[in-house]
């Protein structure tokens, strides 16, 4: 079964006039697009009597939706992201107040299950640095101890967009690790930074580094096994 479509309110940007009542409605103003009478306004169309929710508590957005027999979705255009973006709900203001009502009986209960939602990511953040960790260890045995833990922080941080957080190390595949060890050696056991400081091109600072980097990787890796 298909859900229906929500009703939209838009925040225009440019001066607009109800085609119902003809009155002018300025700029920003809130209205409803019709097919035949074009931009209404929310008098005309019969949404003047809901009240604005604002967004970032999603529990109460949920049931005064719920609760709600009419609401409308509030957009606003984008001119930087060049889209439509959500700028709260239109509900019926009995429909706010019960769902504040039951907001603040589980209110403990919701602020529980948060935590422990955060504490299940974290041990599972944690679980998966300890894997990356292991897995540097396993491909690089003469790595100084310790130091594949600190390399494998760094590249998994949350929301850095580094190698540790790319989906071929979530396989913990060798040559993320390789990249991720790399990265350690060049900025904090070679002169890269201070190369890039004064002005150095990237591709010549890292061929200027190059060999320093594989010597070191060499180092860690120790003989071929047989």
């Amino acid at each position: 079964m298909e859900s229906k479509e929500e009703l939209k309110v838009f925040i225009s940007h440019r001066d607009s006039v109800c085609g119902e009542c003809k009155e002018s409605l300025g700029s920003s103003a809130w209205i409803v697009l019709d097919r035949e009478k074009g931009a209404l306004c929310l008098t005309c169309a019969d949404m003047d009597h809901l009240e604005f929710l604002q967004p970032g508590d999603r529990a109460l957005t949920l049931r005064a939706k719920k609760y709600s027999s009419l609401y409308a979705v509030v957009l606003r255009w984008s001119r930087r992201r060049k889209r439509y973006e959500r700028q709260g709900l239109l509900v019926e203001e009995e429909a706010i107040q019960k769902a504040e009502a039951e907001c603040l009986k589980d209110a403990d209960v919701r602020e529980r299950r948060r935590i422990r939602e955060a504490e299940k990511r974290a041990y599972a953040d944690r679980e998966y640095i300890d894997h990356f960790s292991e897995r540097v260890r396993a491909q690089y045995p003469n790595i100084p101890k310790g130091l594949e833990g600190r390399i494998a922080r760094h590249a998994c941080k949350k929301y850095s967009g580094r190698v540790g957080r790319s989906s071929a190390a979530k396989s913990f595949s060798e040559q993320a690790v390789l990249l991720a060890v790399r990265a350690h050696i060049r900025h904090a056991m070679t002169n890269y930074d201070e190369l890039l400081g004064t002005g150095c091109d990237r591709s010549d600072a890292r061929k200027s580094v190059e060999d320093k980097v594989f010597e070191i990787l060499d180092k860690w890796k120790g003989p071929e096994r047989l």
